[in-house]
C-alpha cells in the first residue's frame, strides 16, 4: 500500500520515517474553513479536508493518505502559527510559566484495491508545561527564526528545549505526530483489509 502525507512537514516526515513508514509528500491545496473553537474538534476537521483534499486528487487504488493538523491551545485560547515576531513573542509570554495543551487530529483515508474507502479521524492531546521565562528570553527565542512557522510559536525539538518543564502525553505529538496511536490506527486498517 503506497503511504501519502497530505502535508509538507518536514517534522512529519521525519516522524513517520522513524517509525519505518516510506511516504510521498503530496502537499493539501485546500482552503482550511473552521467551524468551531473546540481544539480537539479543530484539529479533526482541518486534518480532514486535508486528507480528503490530497485523496480526491489520486487516481489509483490501494493508498494509504495521511492527514495532520497540530494546534497549541493555551488557557482556552488556539494559538496558530504566528505571523511575526512580534506575534510569536505575544504566543510565548501566554506559555511561559504555564501548562499549555498541544492537540494534533489525524485522518487516515484508505481506499482499498477495489477503490473502495475508510475513512478514520482521531485527535491525540499532550500537556506541555514550560519554566518562567525573563522578556529577554522571550524576545530572543522569538527572533531566533524558529517560532515562524510552528504552532504556538515554538518547536519542542529545537531552542524552545531549553524552557520545557515536563510533559504529560505523547511527545512525538508535540512535535506535530502521534506516531504511536497513527500506527496502532493504521495496523487496525491493515488488519480489517484482510478479513
Amino acid at each position: 500500500m503506497k503511504i501519502i502525507l497530505a502535508s509538507a512537514s518536514p517534522r512529519r516526515k521525519e516522524l513517520l520515517g522513524q517509525i519505518g513508514l516510506e511516504t510521498e509528500i503530496v502537499p493539501s491545496k485546500v482552503e482550511e474553513q473552521v467551524t468551531t473553537d473546540i481544539p480537539e474538534d479543530v484539529v479533526v476537521e482541518l486534518s480532514r479536508q486535508k486528507a480528503e483534499d490530497v485523496a480526491a486528487g489520486i487516481q489509483e487504488n490501494d493508498i494509504l493518505v495521511i492527514g495532520a493538523d497540530t494546534v497549541v491551545s493555551a488557557s482556552g485560547k488556539i494559538l496558530g502559527k504566528p505571523g511575526s515576531v512580534e506575534e510569536a513573542a505575544e504566543m510565548i509570554r501566554r506559555l511561559a510559566g504555564k501548562t499549555h495543551q498541544v492537540y494534533t487530529g489525524v485522518t487516515l483515508i484508505c481506499r482499498d484495491q477495489q477503490g473502495r474507502e475508510k475513512t478514520v479521524s482521531f485527535s491525540e492531546k499532550t500537556d506541555v508545561s514550560v519554566y518562567p521565562m525573563s522578556e529577554k528570553e522571550i524576545m530572543d527565542y522569538a527572533a531566533c527564526g524558529e517560532p515562524m512557522d510552528k504552532a504556538g510559536a515554538y518547536g519542542i525539538q529545537g531552542k524552545f528545549a531549553a524552557y520545557i518543564q515536563g510533559i504529560q502525553g505523547d511527545y512525538s505529538n508535540v512535535v506535530g505526530l502521534p506516531v504511536g496511536r497513527l500506527y496502532q490506527e493504521i495496523k487496525k486498517i491493515r488488519e480489517a483489509r484482510y478479513d
